[in-house]
């Protein structure tokens, strides 16, 4: 029979590590709290340490002692810390437990779930797992020396969204969903058809509510045990490095869940959140926000987002929810918020986190990407911090995509009277390092799918869609796409079922999928497309005003004007003949794309063959060229450079 002794004389932390924990400056908690399977004295069994400055005892219950609130006390620390550690020898790996809490406070007891936690149990179950993150022999050497030209401002970043549990499911098993295991074959194969250079992971972090797709945390540290183990996400995550995708993550610091296995009121106090709820409950989710200011809330937040990139190769994370951090009034009613020290509505404590967390990831990990969820005019996002900005990587362009879905919901009878949401964006798009998203948010809450946006009848719905799409790889910044949008997605986005592949039966679904693949393509092989993305030099109006037809026509520019693109959006459904701009070079024109080609369902209008510059000056620009604009379509065109004698 196994004797599940405990010792206190062990320790793994440090006086160092207390002062930076203390400081907010511990990144690497995850090394120091939580479970560890180790040996002392001769036998092995695992070191247990949490932090609970105003706990009156705190206690282990496992498998191993029956749940036992008595069994297992932990000792606190004789330092100032608020830890409680010690050693139970014989504990193996699996097996599962939680903290038992009494607080000093009215002696409020407590069940916990570890917050640094790597595993779990299946929800709705809570408790953890005492399981290691280490020994899994990674794969993608090669990919990791290159990540950082993958990941570069200069390189094409096309993101497509992925929610795990609905993205597609075993009919033949009840519609279960797919493990990761399971994903690493299909889903990996599937990006690599679609030509998407990253894909996007939406929260992966440990949830006790599925309808909250991920965004309700409770287990920073622990990947959801609902497709499988730690080290069956490492090998997803694994074979996509292999097969050239990147991974980018979903992390959520703006808020947890309210379940109380989780972090609320963790020792009877309001540890990792405001006590005031003015500060502390978010209104619009019904969640709890952490208190930035308070030191080892920093550093559990910020060890947290180095944990999945040292641990798990992650290659980018994606910040949800960066606005209601930034502002202390965000969604609440004036006399529901407490203003800064200066009177302000910025949380200044938030914005210091921020700037810290940015510092930190990209000073230990300088390749990968750091990607703000932020809907608002907030200067200098993706600025660095040694200027005052928060230091972000990218920011998604919220702007553009409100704009851009609310221009192409009008019947093109009416756009010309909106023309301006079609040029604005132009006006800011390169004051931050864009993203364009068109992401899960648009197409749920009764919100509608993206091709239930367009108007018109089925044909028109389609042509619509391809034409945003079209526009949207030509635009400046990088892209984003939702699952379902590549093919047309009828219904909205439902978490608890698959999406409806079986629509690509349908010409018009499956050649808009097949579109959007040539796009990805394209994108990638087209320098001009992506090189320049965050800078002006990339891109060039040709003409913005020409409201009465529904037209924008540009240029995209490489450091190399051999590589330069003419784009021209027609956004009426009116074929546009005798149409003529003012290009760049004089010679030889082709037509490199256009999303009404036959090969998508289209009308098939366009240009075929080549098309001749002449010397004949138009908006600004020595040569012009007519062609032929297809109705609700988009073309690019490349100049044909011939090869001299060699």
């Amino acid at each position: 029979m196994t004797s599940y002794a405990i010792s206190h004389d062990v320790s793994r932390i440090s006086e160092l590590d207390i002062y930076l924990f203390k400081q907010g400056n511990h990144t690497k908690l995850y090394e120091k709290l939580g479970s560890h399977r180790m040996e002392y004295e001769g036998r092995a069994g695992v070191y247990f340490a949490l932090w609970a400055p105003n706990a009156k005892r705190v206690s282990v219950r496992g498998d191993f002692n029956d749940y036992d609130a008595a069994a297992h006390p932990l000792r606190l620390r004789e330092d100032d810390s608020g830890i409680w550690e010690g050693f139970i020898g014989g504990v193996e790996e699996g097996l599962t437990y939680k903290y038992h809490i009494v607080s000093n406070f009215h002696s409020i007891v407590h069940d916990k779930s570890d917050p640094f936690a790597t595993y779990s149990e299946l929800p709705p179950k809570s408790a953890s797992r005492v399981w290691s993150v280490e020994g899994y022999e990674w794969g993608d050497e090669e990919w990791m020396r290159d990540r950082h030209r993958v990941n570069a401002y200069n390189a094409p970043i096309s993101v497509y969204e992925v929610h795990l549990g609905s993205w597609r499911s075993k009919l033949e098993e009840e519609n279960r969903f797919l493990t990761y295991r399971e994903l690493a074959s299909e889903l990996v194969e599937y990006l690599v058809q679609m030509n998407y250079t990253h894909v996007e992971f939406m929260p992966l972090t440990e949830y006790p509510f599925f309808g909250s797709w991920g965004y309700q945390v409770v287990g920073y540290f622990s990947a959801t045990a609902r497709f499988g183990t730690p080290q069956e996400l490492m090998f997803l995550i694994d074979t996509l490095h292999q097969n050239g995708i990147g991974v980018i993550m979903d992390w959520v610091p703006s808020h947890f869940a309210v379940d109380m296995h989780g972090l609320i009121n963790f020792d009877g106090t309001a540890l990792y959140e405001h006590d005031d709820p003015r500060q502390g409950y978010h209104p619009e989710w019904g969640s709890i926000i952490f208190n930035y200011g308070r030191h080892e809330v920093v550093s559990f937040l910020i060890s947290s987002a180095m944990f999945w990139c040292e641990k798990y190769h992650i290659d980018g994370i994606r910040v949800d929810g960066v606005a209601s951090m930034l502002y202390l009034d965000y969604a609440r009613e004036d006399g529901h918020w407490i203003p800064n020290a200066h009177g302000g509505n910025e949380n200044l404590e938030a914005v210091a986190f921020l700037q810290k967390l940015n510092a930190s990831i990209y000073g230990e990990f300088p390749d990968i990407l750091m990607i703000a969820e932020e809907s608002t005019a907030w200067p200098m996002v993706t600025k660095p911090t040694s200027i005052g900005g928060l230091g972000f990587g990218f920011k998604w362009n919220m702007g553009w995509m409100h704009d851009s879905l609310k221009y192409m919901s009008y019947d093109p009878l009416f756009r010309q009277h909106h023309h301006n949401q079609l040029t604005f964006s132009m006006w800011y798009g390169f004051d931050e390092n864009f993203m364009l998203p068109l992401s899960h948010d648009e197409v749920v809450h009764l919100k509608g799918s993206l091709i239930n946006k367009m108007p018109g009848n089925n044909e028109h719905k389609f042509a619509n869609l391809r034409v945003l799409y079209g526009y949207m790889m030509a635009h400046p910044g990088k892209k984003l796409l939702f699952m379902g949008g590549e093919f047309g997605q009828f219904s909205e986005w439902n978490f608890e079922q698959s999406l409806d592949w079986h629509l690509l039966e349908y010409p018009l679904h499956r050649n808009l999928q097949k579109m959007v693949a040539d796009l990805n393509l394209l994108y990638r092989q087209e320098r001009a497309l992506y090189w320049y993305d965050e800078k002006r030099e990339g891109f060039e109006w040709i003409d913005d005003g020409d409201y009465r037809h529904n037209c924008i026509s540009f240029l995209r520019k490489s450091d190399n004007p051999e590589e330069t693109l003419v784009i021209l959006c027609n956004f009426a459904d009116e074929i546009r003949e005798f149409y003529r701009i003012g290009v760049p070079f004089e010679g030889e024109y082709e037509e490199i794309f256009n999303s009404q080609s036959h090969y998508y369902e289209g009308c098939n209008v366009g240009n075929t063959g080549v098309l001749q510059a002449f010397s004949e000056p138009l908006q600004g620009r020595a040569y012009s060229i007519t062609l032929t604009l297809p109705p609700l379509g988009v073309i690019y065109l490349k100049k044909v450079f011939k090869e001299g004698p060699k």
